[in-house]
């Protein structure tokens, strides 16, 4: 890839959710290092090399993530309030929503779920299951459907998704994007936290190089 100012795009807007409970980490997995590195200041960069603008939602942000700092909205704790507070507090018509604890994600995935066919939600599926914690969402459509299924407490986000018209990323698409399958790898343990850092030091062509 080219220098990473010729390709940082003003129509796609970069969240963060860095406002997840981390019950099974046991502390907060946007302040835990990573090969150095908090995970929210590394996700945030990744966002930045390809969006102008970065939102960082929830939480107790690293004072050296990237970007603009946004409170969760009201409603229960859970992934689907963090969707629908990037998703209103953004700009631009696309928002490229991602959690925190994916280290191992790069910009070829989430090139790839730019350049995809437009939808109301782009997003990676992978034998059988979506990941929509990576997603391209439009802003508006998927917005006035977050904010009602938020308001009749159905808070999977893959219900969410199902009820938009939603475009998947899967199959040979996918391994094409991300060849050694890891790009989507949570780290939600301290177990898989190692073993994704044990990765990232043996195969560091995969490591982003966001530091």
């Amino acid at each position: 890839m080219n220098d990473a100012s010729e390709r940082r795009l003003i129509n796609v807007e970069g969240a963060v959710l860095v406002g997840g409970a981390s019950s099974r980490m046991g502390e907060d997995k946007g302040r835990r290092l990573f090969a150095g590195v908090p995970a929210a200041t590394r996700t945030s960069r990744l966002l930045a090399t390809l969006c102008e603008d970065v939102l960082l939602v929830g939480g107790d942000p690293p004072p050296d993530a990237v970007g603009r700092r946004i409170a969760d909205g009201n409603g229960p704790r859970c992934a689907l309030r963090g969707v629908v507070a990037a998703l209103a507090a953004a700009s631009a018509e696309r928002v490229l929503v991602v959690a925190t604890d994916l280290p191992l994600l790069d910009a070829e995935l989430l090139l790839g779920l730019i350049a995809w066919p437009d939808a109301d939600v782009v997003l990676p599926r992978r034998d059988g299951r979506i990941e929509p914690l990576c997603a391209l969402w439009h802003r508006e459509r998927a917005l006035s459907a977050g904010r009602v299924q938020l308001a009749s407490e159905r808070l999977a986000l893959h219900e969410l998704v199902a009820a938009l018209d939603a475009r998947f990323i899967e199959g040979d698409d996918l391994r094409a994007l991300d060849p050694d399958g890891t790009a989507l790898a949570n780290a939600n343990t301290p177990e898989v936290w190692s073993q994704l850092e044990a990765l990232a030091r043996q195969e560091r062509g995969r490591e982003p190089s966001v530091k």
